[in-house]
């Protein structure tokens, strides 16, 4: 896969550091729980700082399933996650214009 970061790259190390700097976050106020493979993190936007851990959420307003690999297609550019929501690639459960929110972080 070349230069692509792995999944634990993204939630353990970028996803946080971008999220640190974006000030937009304070806007969303939502949990959001990825179940990647075999392997879950959430991202917690009604704290005010420390995000993205590892594991789920019970309090999740969206839960979203997606294989790793289109995920870092997603997150790469390479994959819109439109096109995989409509090709059944992504699964959505819970509030889809949250959801949607996430694009400007993620992809």
């Amino acid at each position: 896969m070349g230069d692509n970061p792995s999944v634990q790259d993204i939630f353990g190390e970028i996803l946080p550091e971008r999220l640190e700097t974006n000030e937009e976050v304070e806007d969303i106020d939502s949990i959001y729980q990825f179940n990647i493979d075999d392997n879950t993190w959430s991202i917690d936007f009604t704290k005010d700082t420390d995000f993205v851990s590892d594991g789920g959420s019970d309090d999740a307003d969206v839960e979203i399933d997606i294989s790793k690999d289109d995920f870092i297609g997603m997150w790469t550019g390479d994959k819109s996650g439109q096109q995989l929501f409509m090709m059944g690639k992504i699964s959505v459960d819970g509030d889809m214009s949250l959801a949607l929110k996430l694009q400007k972080f993620i992809g």
